[in-house]
């Protein structure tokens, strides 16, 4: 349980550390999800997701999800859906983006010590109006909660997504993995139904013949279950 943690921790630590070959921004990210089950298989989920850089001078992205889930399992439900991004340069409508999702979750697959290790495989398809071809990438996504305390429902939460382009067009222009997510979040509820979660994420972009990236990100979530 300690290696895994420490292991865990060093992940993060190291990604929040940006390294000198690294131009870093720094960003706030809101985003509020509503889960609706629809029936004993059937689920419904929509998330919203505000972004804001100060180097892009502000508003840059909101990119809303919408996808229906059916649980083939106790542990695992798959999911089909579309994402409308439009994305912004300093607040101004720049470039409309479209997204086909389809994921598998596996929640709680895994118990480590007092938390609980969970993951996720999303295959997206994007598509940008004006721009000719169609990106195609998968992003595989871990996650581990781990309680303050036993019985307790506020948690600490590590994690880690990598995004992994399949092929190249005039606005996907890496091959392979083309950045890293890594986090740590404090989640807790805040009503019956109602959940929060803040906390620091670093993305670190690999960007080819260039300076890489990194993000230093403080993010806050609400989600809603019903």
């Amino acid at each position: 349980m300690r290696i895994f943690l420490s292991g865990v921790g060093a992940l993060v630590a190291v990604s929040a550390a940006a390294p000198a070959c690294a131009s870093d921004d720094e960003q706030i990210w809101i985003a509020s999800t509503a889960t609706v089950k629809l029936s004993d298989k059937w689920r419904f989920s929509q998330e919203v997701i505000t972004r804001f850089s100060d180097d892009r001078d502000g508003l840059y992205e909101v990119e809303m999800n919408s996808l229906i889930g059916y649980k083939v399992a106790d542990k695992i439900t798959v999911w089909a859906g579309y994402t409308h991004d439009p994305n912004y340069n300093g607040g101004r409508f720049a470039v409309m983006e479209h997204r086909g999702r389809q994921q598998v979750t596996l929640d709680n697959i895994l118990k480590i010590g007092p938390g609980q290790l969970s993951a996720r495989l999303r295959m997206e398809e994007r598509w940008r109006e004006g721009i000719s071809g169609v990106a195609y990438r998968v992003r595989p996504y871990v996650k581990y909660v781990l309680p303050l305390r036993r019985g307790s429902k506020t948690a600490l939460v590590f994690s880690h997504e990598s995004f992994i382009d399949l092929n190249k067009t005039n606005f996907q222009r890496v091959r392979g993995e083309e950045r890293m997510r890594n986090a740590i979040a404090v989640t807790t509820p805040l009503a019956k139904n109602v959940n929060a979660e803040f906390g620091y994420l670093n993305q670190h972009g690999f960007v080819p013949d260039a300076t890489d990236s990194n993000d230093h990100v403080a993010s806050v979530s609400l989600g809603f279950n019903f």
